[in-house]
């Protein structure tokens, strides 16, 4: 049977585990060819596995989101090779360091914002061409509720999810005549690292799974999808 995502070509960052590792493993079982990216190649590779028992393929790209140039690269590569994506799905991200505002060391706070949001800005100017060389660009991008609770001690998550949020939406305010879609998800509390990070004391089996997210992920990036400029909330 022919998945729904048969011959589309989707980017997806910090690929290796949690949330990006579930967006992968959906859309490699839909038929998709996937260029995933995260820093630790030993993490690619046993995705590579998976993807390929499901039948998939993927392209490994190992690389820091910090390394501008290497994005610019990216971009170029992907030109070269295919000439256009078909699905951009931006979810690498960190946590930082959970502290008052006014601690918040100055390196800690560039390197959040390096990644939340610097990192993101550099993903779309490089491959917002190639999205619009696709029948049907599709673009996700992991966001917060932490973006608008604002919570004490947040500040430099918060602040970059919030930055990432405007990000988005002001794109895809400038995409309304193209055929290329964002949008923006919310997964909530899922069992992820990053989660037992900020939420040490909890109990990660009262968490779903991220492949729980799999419906989500294909259906804002099929062709068929209308949806765009919105933020989508996963509800169990």
């Amino acid at each position: 049977m022919t998945g729904r995502l048969e011959g589309r070509l989707a980017v997806i960052t910090g690929a290796s585990r949690g949330i990006g590792r579930a967006a992968a493993l959906a859309l490699a079982a839909e038929g998709a060819h996937l260029i995933v990216i995260a820093r630790t190649v030993g993490g690619l590779e046993d995705l590579d596995d998976e993807i390929k028992a499901l039948g998939g393929s993927a392209t490994l790209v190992p690389f820091d989101l910090t390394d501008g140039a290497a994005i610019d690269r990216l971009g170029l590569s992907i030109h070269e090779r295919w000439g256009k994506l078909d699905i951009l799905i931006g979810n690498a991200a960190i946590l930082g360091v959970l502290t008052p505002l006014s601690h918040l060391d100055t390196k800690e706070w560039d390197k959040l914002m390096a990644i939340n949001v610097t990192a993101n800005y550099r993903l779309i100017r490089s491959l917002e061409p190639l999205l619009k060389r696709s029948d049907a660009g599709r673009a996700i991008f992991l966001t917060s509720g932490a973006a608008q609770k604002c919570r004490a001690y947040w500040g430099g998550y918060s602040v970059t999810k919030a930055a990432l949020d405007a990000m988005v939406k002001t794109w895809a305010n400038e995409l309304h005549e193209t055929n290329v879609k964002a949008n923006l998800l919310s997964p909530g509390p899922m069992h992820t690292l990053m989660r037992r990070k900020a939420m040490p004391g909890e109990d990660p089996a009262i968490l779903p799974d991220p492949s729980v997210l799999a419906p989500l992920f294909i259906e804002l990036s099929s062709p068929g999808c209308a949806r765009h400029g919105e933020t989508v909330q996963f509800n169990l």
